[in-house]
């Protein structure tokens, strides 16, 4: 098959493309950096050099393709951006999205969605998920639209690694005995390669997880993994987290919907939707992650 993927060279594009390659479809990966297309043909893909938010440059793309991935990549250093609504430019790029498909008469597509976007209340930043999804619900009834609710990154846990260095903690609003979710890039672009590869019919949603932690046992496995078995997860209030982010120069707005997104862990407020939907967990488990944690703590 043709795949169009968005995302560059990301951290779940770029293992999603090399499994895709190695299945022998014919791969072509978006870029905004033109320094990035070498890299992208190294992997056997080809490169498609323009942005997200030219609606013209990706129907061209998308033309003639037998399935599109789709995803809104802003980028961490956004939400230090004090003039960004990111609400409002993640709105553009799937318009954009919605645009192109129609132009392009694409009939299947992949969106990477994310766990809380079944609401648009109570989920903090998530919000913005719900609102990409909904968007991208308005078009045609005929065209296939699976969406892919990963939960939280294993590799957002190398935040944790600046409280562990100032107060020997890994510090958080929300923290105890609950299993929550995680899940390694892999296993999503395992999961996306599967999907593409099976019956598009309508509209479809699939949670991807691949291990269930509670806080209590992350301390456990990464503190092991660093060689601190003494390491502690230490509570705060949410207006402690809010005025910590703030304080690092984040986007005022942005920070309130970190803090709300994290708030929303306690009580399973964010994960209602996927207690009910819980998928087969995937192969890279916590201890496996706690290798690379170990590596970045050490070489810091």
């Amino acid at each position: 098959m043709k795949i169009v993927i968005t995302g560059s060279l990301g951290n779940i594009s770029k293992p999603l493309a090399q499994v895709l390659v190695q299945k022998g479809h014919s791969v072509t990966v978006i870029s905004s950096k033109a320094e990035r297309k070498k890299d992208i043909e190294a992997i056997g893909a080809a490169a498609a050099i323009g942005t997200m938010s030219d609606a013209g440059f990706l129907a061209d793309t998308f033309e003639g393709a037998d399935i599109v991935y789709v995803m809104e990549a802003i980028g961490y250093h956004s939400f230090f951006d004090h003039a960004l609504d990111i609400m409002s430019e993640i709105r553009k790029i799937v318009t954009s999205y919605k645009q192109a498909i129609l132009q392009s008469g694409i009939k299947r597509v992949v969106h990477l969605s994310s766990i809380g976007a079944h609401t648009d209340k109570g989920n903090g930043i998530l919000a913005f998920h719900y609102i990409a999804e909904n968007i991208l619900r308005e078009l045609p009834d005929d065209v296939s639209i699976k969406f892919m609710r990963p939960v939280g990154f294993y590799y957002n846990m190398f935040a944790y690694i600046q409280t562990i260095n100032k107060q020997g903690a890994i510090v958080a609003n929300y923290g105890g005995d609950d299993r929550e979710p995680w899940v390694s890039p892999l296993d999503i672009a395992a999961t996306i390669a599967e999907e593409m590869e099976a019956p598009f019919i309508g509209r479809t949603i699939r949670y991807i997880a691949s291990d269930e932690v509670s806080p209590n046992e992350v301390t456990t496995i990464l503190g092991e993994a660093i060689g601190k078995t003494d390491l502690a997860w230490l509570t705060i209030s949410d207006q402690q987290l809010l005025d910590g982010l703030i304080a690092a120069g984040m986007n005022p707005h942005t920070a309130k919907g970190f803090m709300e997104m994290n708030a929303s862990r306690r009580g399973g407020i964010l994960y209602q939707d996927y207690d009910r939907h819980r998928p087969t967990l995937g192969a890279v488990k916590l201890k496996d992650f706690a290798k690379d944690f170990a590596a970045a703590y050490s070489h810091q």
